[in-house]
């Protein structure tokens, strides 16, 4: 009977949202995997394969509403602390999960992240999961391994700053042009559209640095449910919430 009623809530959702404004970005910070195992008695391994089981429904659904470009958070800098157990386990998922995106070949997958940060393993295994899909003409999925929004600012920096020597410019010359666009072409998602909204579950009520630069117009939905609990119809609540707000850019 629930998921009766939860079919018919989707398709009551679904109606209400025809003919509504669809984000062309989507950025889901992907949050609560270890609160989820803890929850269940199971261990945080159990909880990150549960959250990458969710990972291609998502990319289906936002594929159904029309969703472009989608950012995942995988893993943070921060992330990289964790202890050595936790993260081999964790890392072996995501390699495992961007094989099985990419092998699908209905996705194009772009790396972001500093890769230079991670095991060779693994950066070898998103770079593989890039180029295999690099002629894909389906939603573009950033996948952020080794991410953090001060360090991608910093790589956008040092990246814009060696172009420009490489160039003949000057320190000062640099310093003299340098815009808000300059850095902007030189992100992680170079060449993309911002994010229009971004998720966070769990219930967390921040961003901790996600997408720090290229969020600055962006709306925010912040999701009660742990990441392996995500449904869909979670995620038309979000595309509904957006919907629903005027974006006024900041004025």
């Amino acid at each position: 009977m629930r998921n009766l009623l939860y079919s018919a809530y989707e398709r009551r959702l679904v109606r209400q949202l025809q003919g509504d404004a669809v984000p062309r970005h989507v950025g889901m910070i992907v949050d609560g995997n270890r609160r989820f195992a803890k929850a269940r008695g199971r261990n945080a391994a159990d909880g990150h394969q549960a959250g990458a089981a969710n990972i291609a429904s998502f990319l289906e659904w936002c594929e159904e509403a029309g969703v472009e470009v989608v950012t995942l958070w995988l893993l943070s800098t921060d992330n990289l602390t964790r202890t050595p157990e936790e993260l081999e386990r964790l890392l072996r998922i995501i390699e495992g999960l961007v094989a099985d995106l990419a092998e699908a070949g209905r996705w194009q997958l772009h790396a972001a992240g500093a890769l230079e940060l991670l095991p060779v393993q693994t950066a070898a295994a998103l770079r593989r999961a890039e180029e295999e899909t690099a002629d894909v003409a389906g939603l573009v999925v950033n996948v952020a391994v080794g991410y953090g929004g001060r360090q991608e600012i910093a790589d956008a920096v040092r990246s814009l700053l060696r172009t420009r020597a490489a160039q003949g410019a000057t320190m000062e010359e640099v310093a003299d042009e340098m815009s808000a666009d300059d850095i902007s072409a030189h992100l992680y998602t170079k060449g993309q559209p911002d994010p229009d909204l971004v998720i966070r579950t769990s219930g967390e009520q921040r961003l901790s640095g996600f997408l720090m630069w290229q969020s600055a117009h962006s709306e925010y939905y912040f999701c009660e449910v742990y990441w392996p609990e995500f449904r869909r119809v979670d995620f038309l609540r979000a595309l509904r919430s957006y919907a629903d707000r005027h974006r006024r850019y900041g004025s």
